[in-house]
């Protein structure tokens, strides 16, 4: 299958034009003219992820997080990135990325089913057209009233999460849930506006949480890795039954840090 064809399938998912203007989304290296027979799928494009690829035989690396996303003024083995792209090129790997718009055709409804939200709706409108209002995260019932605490163990369970950040009252009962995978301070006056108990997401620092948590929003921190992990076995169902022939690779669960 020739890699147009596959981006024209992942577009099919997640258009570009959902993606924010700040974004750098879609076929990043490679040539649209490649023959792809093989894809490796990973959250982020570290140098571990590509050797991984590489060792596969992939023909294209997918991921959500865009490896090049500041702009470069020359591509060399100096520099990181520039090394990654080298890498790229000298594998013959096409490198494609679904960010912003697969947060909000993919992701945002994929989290929220893993906690089973009920009539949900967009959290955070980021484009419209007509009748069409879609965006980042959602906004639902959670299947049950629950305490706060009841609420964290819940979001690890269902997340596959260790360990979250918790700003609240434990024992506070939470009804209405707001979920932001990745980073989710943009999202809190949302959250509030929508009358939301909770905000599930990740990178809340300290004084975000102490002023949600003043405005009556209850705030999980459950990591940006923990809920945007979802990525790779999603997009792993997506390919495997939409790309005929296509052998698709799956990168192996790995938190990016670790507490002492």
């Amino acid at each position: 299958m020739k890699c147009y064809e596959i981006m024209k399938c992942l577009e099919e998912l997640s258009p570009k034009s959902f993606a924010e203007s700040w974004d750098n989304v879609g076929l990043l290296c490679g040539r649209e003219e490649k023959e792809v027979s093989s894809i490796y799928i990973a959250l982020d494009a570290t140098k571990e992820v590509i050797e991984e690829a590489k060792a596969v035989g992939a023909d294209m690396l997918l991921t959500h997080h865009p490896m090049i996303f500041k702009p470069l003024k020359r591509v060399s083995g100096e520099h990181f990135i520039g090394d990654k792209i080298l890498t790229l090129a000298e594998s013959g790997m096409c490198y494609y990325a679904m960010h912003t718009n697969f947060d909000v055709m993919g992701m945002a409804d994929a989290v929220a089913g893993q906690l089973g939200l009920e009539d949900r709706k967009v959290l955070t409108v980021t484009f419209e057209d007509g009748s069409i209002r879609e965006g980042i995260g959602r906004a639902g019932a959670l299947p049950a009233p629950m305490t706060l605490a009841e609420c964290a163990e819940f979001v690890k369970s269902r997340c596959r999460i260790e360990q979250v950040k918790v700003f609240g009252m434990p024992a506070e009962t939470v009804v209405m849930a707001a979920v932001c995978p990745g980073s989710g301070k943009s999202c809190i006056e949302d959250a509030i506006r929508l009358g939301a108990d909770v905000l599930i997401t990740g990178d809340i620092d300290h004084h975000e949480g102490i002023d949600s948590v003043e405005q009556g929003l209850a705030v999980i921190d459950a990591g940006h890795y923990g809920l945007e992990k979802i990525f790779v076995p999603y997009m792993e169902e997506y390919c495997s039954r939409k790309l005929a022939g296509v052998k698709v690779y799956a990168a192996p669960e790995k938190e990016p840090f670790w507490m002492a």
